[in-house]
């Protein structure tokens, strides 16, 4: 595991202006994936609440997705913030711009301070429920790096904060808030359980050292059946939110896709394999397409 980094310091980063490029760094412009993963239960939130004419659908579809890429931009400064000592002690994370000290404090805040307006203004664009949830869940990004300092389970405190997009997007279309809005928040915990269980795999050594916890760390050589129930659970709350909401036998059928990408990840799963541990990580954006894909048919 020796010398691994998901840092892409190269590609289109190196078009940018040189003083531009730590901010794009620390605001994880290089891998895209994260932003994907706090958009996704967005996504299905509003899905799972829409129904056509899907103007007012769209609509909601893009304003999420550019919070996303501006909250997970957030939460990443927060984090690095919380972990910049820890941060230079972990070799996948040593070259963060905090940690390697190519961005200042001051100046991380203040860009936290920048992408922060532009979230609320996104925010304000939404119903009143949305928008309380949306203040609601600034407690979890801030929380969230402490939970790594004291208890085994900080997948699960990312899997509360990465998954608040799903009640949220609910209550962005339908105004409310019901049983299919709390199943599918329930399904993208365990989703986000197993997901980032696998990937932080690759800073299990690193962590041992400097004692970080992680349920990669709490379950080791058992982590294969652990993910594998969290999966297999988060398709049981899936077919209950498609029962909960009225969707059609098509939307049962088209869950056979996202339940196939998720066995694939517990069958190639090697917890030794750093790069494989990240690949399978990467591989859940496809996951929650295919989800979304499931609640459009549902609804046809």
């Amino acid at each position: 595991m020796a010398g691994h980094t998901d840092i892409v310091a190269g590609g289109w980063i190196l078009r940018l202006p040189a003083a531009w490029r730590p901010y794009a760094l620390l605001a994880r412009l290089d891998r895209p994936i994260g932003a994907w993963l706090l958009f996704l239960p967005g996504l299905g939130g509003i899905l799972l609440a829409g129904a056509p004419p899907w103007l007012r659908t769209i609509r909601l579809i893009v304003l999420f997705a550019v919070g996303a890429v501006v909250m997970r931009a957030a939460g990443c400064i927060v984090n690095d913030m919380w972990d910049r000592d820890l941060d230079r002690r972990v070799t996948r994370t040593a070259g963060r711009p905090l940690a390697a000290g190519t961005i200042s404090m001051r100046e991380a805040a203040g860009f936290l301070a920048v992408l922060l307006t532009i979230g609320l203004a996104i925010l304000l664009t939404l119903d009143p429920l949305a928008q309380l949830l949306g203040v609601a869940s600034l407690l979890l990004v801030a929380l969230y790096p402490l939970a790594k300092r004291v208890t085994w389970w900080p997948q699960i405190v990312l899997g509360f904060t990465f998954g608040w997009g799903a009640p949220m997007g609910y209550a962005a279309e339908a105004g409310r808030l019901d049983g299919a809005a709390v199943a599918f928040y329930a399904a993208s915990i365990l989703w986000i359980l197993g997901y980032d269980t696998i990937y932080a795999h690759q800073d299990r050594e690193d962590d041992a050292l400097i004692g970080v916890k992680s349920t990669a760390r709490l379950f080791g050589q058992r982590t294969r059946p652990f993910v594998a129930v969290c999966y297999a659970g988060m398709m049981v709350l899936l077919a209950i939110t498609g029962v909960l909401a009225g969707l059609s036998a098509l939307y049962l059928a088209a869950l056979l896709l996202p339940g196939a990408l998720l066995a694939r990840q517990v069958v190639a799963l090697d917890i030794d394999n750093p790069e494989r541990c990240l690949a399978l990580f990467k591989a859940n954006r496809g996951v929650g397409l295919a989800i979304a894909l499931a609640f459009v048919l549902g609804r046809l």
